[in-house]
This record gives structure tokens, sequence and C-alpha cells, in this order.
């Protein structure tokens, strides 16, 4: 479809505007005058007691007199002392005039209200009330240059970019590559929808990225439509629900209808879920009639797409299982594009992307620091790289090391170093045993993640010290001895406790969270108790993306007595890996202690420093 702008049209348009704007600076000017002038001549005119007019009225000095109801006005003959020859003064009662003047007494009547004072009275509080009138509507409706006001709120605030105003391409979005490949079809029926459609295809509908947050959903819708060079209408789905009832469907007609006048053009939904929640999910806390009016005019504008007119709508959310089944169906929402955490190949070239714009010194391997970031999203990559820049700029560099990379990480991962955290040399003793116990299991273990750094330097909240583990690739799956394996390095360090002081800390609170996590989620959804056999007892039915495991609403699908069952074995499989771990310790305890001092002495080691245990035999 070709479009054609008239750029005159617009440059006759604002000096036309021009004009009238400095038409109304001279009426207003010509105004301002002719008050002036009137009020002068107001002041002018002298305003005398009702007694002195008498007194000229006696001598003889009045010349002609124009006598209303409420005042007198008069000329006299000769200029008074101050120079002025008309005076006015208020109508006083005869008979009340005669009685005063006889007592010698100085008296007048109330002076009338001049006629500029009577204009100003019935001018000031009307402008007083559209004045608080208009304030008031645009506080509610938004601000008057955003397209605000109070008649304006059911207008859509979609902030609009047309085909210049959005830079971004593929280029610059990596680590997603399936996303992208699903994507690209969109914009090939953009470009040229006849060429796409001669075989009797019609681009989807509707395109749901589904994703973590930080995943880079929004950045490929608006890689999408730099792509195409359309216009691109975006919103959030938040900005939708108005205080005022049916505001929010009618920002979706409006919405709608700029989209189509724009056609081909994209329209993108960030949070759909704050837009598209199932209907009726929570019956028994009151009605959400606006919220589902809003959903039903989606719906609508949706089923009245025309496929040729070249209107496509992408959305984004992290929480798919909230959204209405009818959102979801063939037709409005077609696909449903996943964004997940990239991987090590997409993570490097993550990081490459955002390096651009530093300076990088020679010992600086994004592969490894690719490799040492697994889970890491796309915005947590780009504060990686801006926190190693922020490190070195600290330190005064001329560039970006990979000190400051691995610097960065932990401040990330484990927080911000509490030197100022002064721990008792008792304290600082245990927390060097219980770290060093982590790293010699998980060194004497084979198959676990390389250790990579110990140090007993306080971080973030509540960690006292830290044991880093990098691991050599990204595991999808993991196996019943890999999980007993992590659970045994992760009870390490209360091992270490209890072998060398007889007694044990809180400060492995957070490690008996994670390995009794493990071990619950070996028995009740991976199946992997020999006595409760392969059944899934929790499914993890309307999980959010991102959630924690175990949540508390989740129902019991089983009886008190299996219930006691999977309680026994969840006890018996961190009991067994409690027990490993104080086996390889009682055998490395040379190792132990030598490295615990080690690390008292200089708070931090390498993995090259840490004295290397034996390897663990099969019976361990």
């Amino acid at each position: 479809m070709e479009r054609y702008y008239c750029p005159g049209t617009a440059v006759v348009i604002m000096e036309g505007k021009q004009n009238l704007q400095m038409l109304l600076v001279f009426m207003m000017f010509f105004v301002l005058l002719l008050l002036r002038s009137c009020w002068q001549e107001t002041q002018r005119i002298e305003v005398v007691p009702y007694s002195s007019f008498q007194s000229y009225l006696d001598q003889g000095k009045i010349d002609s007199l124009v006598v209303s109801q409420d005042y007198i006005h008069g000329i006299l003959k000769e200029p008074d002392a101050a120079g002025g020859k008309e005076f006015v003064t208020s109508r006083v009662d005869p008979t009340m005039a005669e009685q005063l003047r006889g007592k010698g007494v100085a008296f007048s009547g109330e002076p009338a209200p001049g006629w500029l004072k009577q204009l100003v009275s019935w001018i000031f509080l009307p402008v007083v009330f559209i004045t608080v009138w208009v304030l008031l509507s645009r506080w509610i409706g938004g601000a008057a240059g955003a397209g605000g006001g109070f008649l304006a709120v059911g207008k859509s605030k979609a902030k609009v970019y047309v085909e210049t105003g959005i830079k971004t391409t593929f280029q610059d979005v990596a680590g997603v590559d399936e996303a992208k490949a699903e994507l690209v079809e969109i914009v090939r029926f953009l470009k040229d929808p006849q060429e796409f459609g001669r075989l009797g295809a019609r681009v989807p509908k509707g395109a749901l990225l589904v994703g973590p947050p930080g995943t880079g959903k929004t950045l490929l819708a608006r890689a999408v439509a730099g792509e195409a060079g359309v216009p691109f209408f975006s919103t959030n789905g938040s900005e939708f629900v108005e205080m005022f009832v049916g505001v929010g469907a009618a920002r979706v007609r409006d919405l709608f209808e700029q989209a189509r006048r724009s056609a081909p053009a994209i329209i993108f939904i960030d949070e759909l879920d704050a837009l598209g929640r199932a209907r009726g999910i929570y019956p028994q806390i009151g009605g959400h009639d606006e919220k589902e009016q809003t959903l039903n005019q989606l719906l609508a504008e949706l089923d009245g797409f025309d496929p040729t007119v070249g209107l496509v709508l992408l959305a984004a959310t992290n929480r798919p299982e909230v959204l209405d089944p009818a959102l979801l169906r063939a037709g409005r929402f077609d696909r449903q594009i996943l964004v997940d955490r990239p991987d090590k190949s997409g993570r490097l070239q993550i990081l490459v992307i955002h390096v651009r714009r530093v300076a990088l010194a020679e010992d600086v391997d994004l592969d490894q620091v690719a490799a040492m970031t697994p889970g890491f999203t796309g915005a947590d990559l780009a504060n990686l790289v801006n926190e190693a820049a922020m490190v070195a700029t600290r330190r005064d560099a001329m560039a970006v090391g990979a000190q400051d990379f691995i610097a960065a990480i932990e401040r990330l991962v484990a927080g911000l170093e509490k030197k100022s955290r002064i721990l008792n040399p008792v304290e600082r003793r245990v927390v060097a045993f219980h770290e060093m116990g982590h790293a010699l299991v998980a060194m004497a273990i084979p198959g676990c993640d390389p250790v990579q750094k110990v140090s007993i330097i306080p971080r973030g909240i509540a960690a006292l010290g830290y044991t880093i583990q990098r691991p050599t690739e990204d595991r999808f799956l993991m196996s019943r001895r890999e999980l007993e394996n992590k659970m045994a390095v992760l009870l390490a360090g209360r091992a270490a406790e209890t072998l060398m002081f007889d007694d044990v800390s809180t400060g492995a609170a957070d490690d008996l969270v994670k390995a009794t996590d493990i071990a619950r989620g070996m028995v009740m959804r991976y199946g992997m108790d020999a006595k409760l056999g392969p059944i899934a007892y929790d499914t993890e039915t309307g999980r959010f993306l991102g959630q924690q495991d175990g949540a508390f609403w989740m129902p019991r699908r089983f009886s008190e007595d299996t219930a006691h069952e999977i309680d026994c074995a969840v006890r018996d499989l961190t009991a067994a890996a409690f027990d490993r771990a104080v086996a390889i310790l009682r055998r490395e305890s040379a190792a132990l202690r030598q490295g615990a001092e080690l690390l008292l002495e200089r708070e931090t080691l390498a993995a090259e420093e840490i004295p290397h245990p034996a390897p663990v035999q099969s019976g361990l």
C-alpha cells in the first residue's frame, strides 16, 4: 500500500495558526488600551460629598448638572483648587439633607459602583469558576498536550512511532533466534502483502510473546516495527483501566481506529495480563464489569480484523496462565511465541551487542563470561556490562578487564560487599570452615560445577561468605545422582561446622532451604523415590513464569498417609546427602583445616589456591 505525504499542506496549516495567534495578540492589546483609557477618564472626575455640592450650589459655582436616580454629575464654571471642573456625588434624601445642612456636618450618600467595577464583579466569578473547572478536568483526564482533558478521557494513550521513529532492527536482538524466525513472516507480510498471500495464506491476526521478565519481548516487538517500516502503536495493558465506567472500552476502540487509519501498522500491548485477565475467576470478591467490558471490546476488535488491511496485534506477558481462554483461541492470538532465557551461545551474542560501546581489555573472553552467567536474561546481561564498566571506572582503568566482569557477576549474584560488617574472631572462623566445606565437597565429587572463588567477606543482606561455582555448560536435564551431588554440596557447610566445632550455627539456613526444595522436588515431581514410585504428587498447575517452587496455595491431592511418606522420603534424602558430605570432609579434614586457615588469612581464595582433595570413590 502506497502512501503520499504533502509537506506543503503542513506548512500552510502552521502559517495559518501563527497568523491567528498574531491576530489574537493584537486584539488583546487593543482591549487593554481601551480599558486603560476608560480608567483614566474615570480618575479625572472628582467625587465630592453631597454637602460640598450644596455649597457649590449656594455659591453659584455650578455651570450644569446631570441628575440621575442615584448620583449627580456636574460641571463647575471655574476649575477648583485641584484644577478639575467635573465632579460627581451621590444623591441624598432631600429631607435628610436639609436636616443635616443646618447642623454644619459634611455628609454624602453611598456612591454607586462605577461601570468598570460592575463589569469586573460580573466577570470575575465566572472566570474563576471556568478556570477551576478547566484545571480540574485536565487533572482528571491528563495533560492537554498529550491528548488529555476531561472530554478526551476516552482517547487512547498509545504512543505512536512513525516509520522513521524506530531505529531498532533484528540486528539489535540476539539470543532469541527461534522467536525472531517466527516474527519474520509478519515482517514479510507487512512489507509485501500481495506476494505473501499469493497462495491464499493470511497473516496471523495476533502474536503473543510469552516469557520471563527481561528476556526482550518489548525489544522484539520494536524490532518487528523497525524491520517492517510501518507505524508502531505502543501501549500498556494498565493504561486502559480508568476510574470512569466505559473508558477502557472507548480507548480500545480509539486505538484500533487510529491504527486502521495508518494501516499497515502494528499495535503492541505490553503487560497484556493487566487487560486480558480471565473473566469470572474470582467471583467471591466482587465483580469486574469494567475490566470485562474492556476485554470484550478487545475481543470484538480482534474479530473485526480485515486480513487484507495489514494490521497486526503484538502483545507481551509473563503470566499467560491468567489470560482469558477466549483471547488465546485461533483467530485472535494465532501464535504464542516463547521468548525464554538465552543459552550460552545466546548470552554470548547478547554480550557482543552490549559491549559495542565499552572499551574492553585484551584479557576479556566473552565466551567465559557467557559461561559464568547461566540463567541470566538479556536485561541481566545489559546490567552486567554496565556494572563491569562502573567497576573499571572506580579503579581508574583505561579499559574493562576480566576482573571487572567477575566483580560485576559477584555483585549481581551475591550482593554488595559489606566490608563495614565486622565479624568477631569466632564468627569468622565458623564462616571460614563453612565455606571451605562447600568448596572441598564440590571439588571432591566428580561432575560438580568447578569452584571459582571462595570468600568470607560479607555480601548482600545476610550472606557472611560465599562460594562461587562456574558451570561448564548449560544443563536442561539433571539425573538423580547429579541432584544428590548438588544436595551434598549445599549441606557441606553444615557438615564442616559439625565436624570442626561439635556444634552448628544459623549460617546454613539458606542451604537447608535449597537442599530441602531439591529433595521435595525429587519425591513429589520427578518420581525419584523407590517406595513412593513414579508418581507426580505436585503437578504445579497455574504456576507463574519465574515463580518459586512450592507455592502455599497449591491444592494437595494425596492423603495424610502419603504426606507422611513424602516427609519421610524427603528427610531420608537430605540425611543421606548430609552423611555423604560429613564422610568426605572427615576424610579430607587436613585439607579442610589448611584451607580454612588460609581463608582466614586472605579472606578470598581463587580455585588454584584451595587445597585440592582426592576425588570421591564410588562408595561415597
